[in-house]
């Protein structure tokens, strides 16, 4: 007899949801086990021996997780499909035959390093703003931002979700008519870096993300993808292991 687990990471596991959004389908009564619906998110289950579908679907616990390293590049969208017709990074991704999906997002011309796997819980965790994993992106900026306008992003500057939490810059190259510039973010609004320079007057030319956490993007040539070694795997969980930062009320 196989070890019982929860309903929500047996749901999370298969890659269907993360732990959070598998809770709600259970709430909200879109969860059978065996043919009888399943409210508490108490119940634990033998994933073998059970019949689980949500929204009526059966769905088949992964019995193998599998976490990949893309490197993105400029021209694809970070989705499964896209109604507009244009490229997926799904569309980049061969031979392998689990389902996986894109942790977070790279917008439409940002390039670099992007993971994607059929580990919900892990991918929660990666995205999740309480854990405060950094993300370190290379960026092409048009013109040079004074230092004055460099430490002002800094600080933190004010979007229309409200203000940015402070990021780290450092100066890697000075260009003729433009500067290189490392930028290590610990949340995820959506555009935030483009956005953040575009405020003082220097738009992005060009933007890659290097590292994720512990994971950096090494010579991964673009367009191409890799498994993830089993230690960089761990070196993964261990980062987002820790207790997450709670935001002071």
């Amino acid at each position: 007899m196989n070890q019982k687990i929860r309903l929500q990471k047996i749901i999370a596991n298969a890659g269907l949801a993360s732990r959070r959004e598998a809770e709600r389908l259970i709430v909200d009564g879109q969860v059978t086990v065996n043919g009888k619906r399943v409210v508490d998110l108490g119940t634990k289950v033998d994933p073998e021996d059970s019949h689980i579908k949500v929204k009526g679907k059966l769905i088949r616990p992964e019995s193998r997780k599998v976490y990949l390293m893309l490197n993105k590049p400029d021209g694809f969208v970070t989705t499964m499909k896209d109604p507009e017709g244009r490229p997926t990074v799904i569309s980049l991704i061969h031979r392998i035959k689990e389902r996986v999906t894109p942790v977070g997002r790279l917008d439409f011309h940002t390039e670099g390093l992007l993971l994607l796997t059929n580990d919900g819980n892990l991918a929660q965790a990666i995205t999740h703003p309480a854990y405060h994993l950094p993300k370190v992106y290379r960026a092409k900026v048009k013109g040079k931002p004074s230092p004055e306008k460099l430490q002002k992003l800094r600080r933190g500057i004010r979007l229309k979700e409200g203000m940015t939490a402070p990021i780290e810059i450092k100066k890697i190259k000075n260009l003729p008519a433009n500067v290189i510039l490392e930028i290590t973010l610990h949340e995820g609004k959506n555009r935030q870096i483009r956005r953040m320079f575009e405020s003082i007057g220097h738009p992005i030319l060009k933007l890659t993300r290097t590292r994720i956490g512990p994971l950096p993007l090494g010579s991964l040539a673009p367009g191409k993808f890799r498994k993830l070694d089993p230690w960089e795997v761990e070196k993964m969980k261990t980062a987002v292991r820790e207790k997450p930062v709670r935001k002071k009320s």
